[in-house]
């Protein structure tokens, strides 16, 4: 009997032993519970691709199958503006130039730019030019803010004209493509009127004679203009016709500023955004970007069969 007294000791009893039992085995699951979590989170970092929460954004295969490679295009937001496949000559550098790209890219640097800017600058007669100098030597890095601006307003129109020069070079203007060539055209018009609409903000001296003379040659516009033909038999004035339209008057003064900077910063850029969005919509409905013949690698050439052609016999009866 002392002897089962004693084996027995060292042993829990009653139900705080049998609690102390089942938290003990509770501790050691919940440890190789945590164990295993942590390799599946070490192994996702490893293979992000592999996780459910990669997968619930993508929702396609990952491996290098055709057709996961092209739902992995057509199923995602950001991915689905481009063809699922394209002719690689088309892309190329030497073809393309870039351009339509980089026009893009630039109106994102110059709308980034223009919100900044927006924050220090004032449409009034009497504040827009202490506001440009508020910027070149009180703001920091402000300078160099309204020069980026400024270079990034003058590369887009370079791009833009060498966007088209290389679709026109290219032929890439004709069928299927003339429609998005015509939006292309009102692109580029769009982007010469931000262009002179933002000279007048400054409100120095280039830009007050550099309206002057644009607004000037809009007093000849057929129909609209009251210089120009038809103008006067449709009751054009200079005090209703496209130049005071422009103005807001008859003079570039205050009103003229008020409607430049509206046109610049608010109804120019919201319509350029949305032929911008149908220009890229028909790039991918037209077939992707235009280019060269297509050209085969030497690994893709398959040698003919050499043998004897077969003959394609006619029915009689028939021609």
């Amino acid at each position: 009997m002392p002897e089962e007294n004693d084996k027995g000791a060292g042993k829990p009893t009653g139900l705080l032993g049998t609690v102390k039992e089942t938290v003990k085995g509770d501790l050691a699951g919940l440890k190789g519970v945590l164990v295993e979590k942590g390799k599946e989170e070490l192994a996702a970092l490893k293979e992000p691709e592999k996780t459910q929460l990669f997968r619930s954004i993508f929702r396609v295969k990952r491996d290098e199958t055709p057709r996961s490679r092209a739902l992995s295009v057509l199923t995602n937001v950001f991915f689905h503006l481009h063809p699922a496949k394209i002719n690689r000559d088309a892309v190329r550098y030497s073809y393309t130039w870039g351009m339509g790209g980089m026009s893009f890219y630039l109106f994102l640097v110059l709308t980034i730019t223009g919100v900044l800017l927006m924050f220090y600058y004032h449409p009034t007669k009497g504040q827009a030019y202490r506001d440009i100098l508020y910027l070149h030597h009180d703001v920091p890095f402000g300078q160099l803010l309204r020069n980026m601006h400024r270079w990034g307003a003058h590369l887009m129109i370079i791009a833009v004209w060498l966007h088209m020069l290389r679709v026109f070079l290219t032929g890439s203007y004709k069928r299927p493509r003339e429609f998005n060539w015509c939006v292309g055209v009102i692109l580029m018009v769009l982007t010469l009127l931000l262009s002179f609409t933002g000279y007048l903000l400054p409100d120095d001296q280039l830009g007050f004679w550099a309206v002057t003379v644009g607004t000037n040659m809009a007093r000849a516009t057929p129909l609209l203009g009251h210089e120009g033909p038809f103008g006067a038999q449709l009751g054009m004035t200079a005090f209703n016709d496209v130049r005071f339209a422009l103005l807001g008057g008859s003079i570039v003064d205050a009103n003229a500023l008020l409607r430049a900077y509206i046109w610049h910063c608010i109804a120019i850029p919201l319509i350029a955004s949305v032929f911008m969005g149908v220009h890229f919509w028909r790039v991918r409905k037209d077939g992707g970007i235009s280019g060269p013949a297509p050209v085969m690698l030497e690994s893709e050439m398959k040698e003919e069969k050499k043998g004897p052609r077969p003959v394609i016999l006619r029915p009689s009866g028939t021609r």
